[in-house]
């Protein structure tokens, strides 16, 4: 069963009840970053997703849909872009999402935003991830240790991915 996820707007990303970012140089230039980013079958260098797949066709752009199943393969999200931009004369780039359905109860509110810019040496990646669960959430306490460790394997292995370069 599919159940909706409620919409937001891009300040969500900076004022969600739960938040995790990402703020990393990586070696590689922007735009191999972003096209690691926004390729089919991305992220599969994280343990935490099964897969990753572009429902739209190419050109990417707001509207584009994807679909993801995290591991081990219970959780499954459609995402919709409501940012997409590329600048690659200035080597920047960014897109952000929402999630539209998911197969979860609870979940009120999903979305990323990941913005590649160059860095003095390679691309600055910032990635935020940003939720609202329904109903009564986790405290702090508790939320933050669990989200940490959660998307600190997102940091750890999107590290390692792009050091292989």
């Amino acid at each position: 069963m599919a159940y909706d996820l409620e919409s937001f707007d891009e300040q969500f990303y900076d004022a969600a009840p739960m938040r995790y970012e990402i703020d990393v140089t990586l070696p590689v230039a922007p735009d191999v970053a972003w096209a690691e980013f926004t390729r089919q079958n991305t992220l599969d260098w994280c343990r935490a997703l099964t897969s990753v797949t572009f429902t739209s066709a190419q050109p990417h752009h707001v509207g584009t849909t994807r679909s993801v199943v995290l591991a081990p393969g219970f959780i499954k999200m459609d995402e919709e872009f409501f940012i997409w931009d590329e600048d690659s004369a200035a080597s920047t780039y960014r897109h952000g999402f929402r999630a539209v359905r998911a197969n979860i109860p609870g979940l009120r509110k999903f979305g990323e935003y990941t913005e590649v810019s160059p860095a003095a040496h390679g691309t600055r990646l910032v990635w935020k991830f940003a939720m609202e669960l329904a109903g009564v959430g986790l405290p702090p306490a508790l939320s933050g240790p669990i989200a940490n460790g959660a998307f600190g394997t997102v940091r750890t292995d999107t590290i390692k991915h792009f050091a292989t370069f």
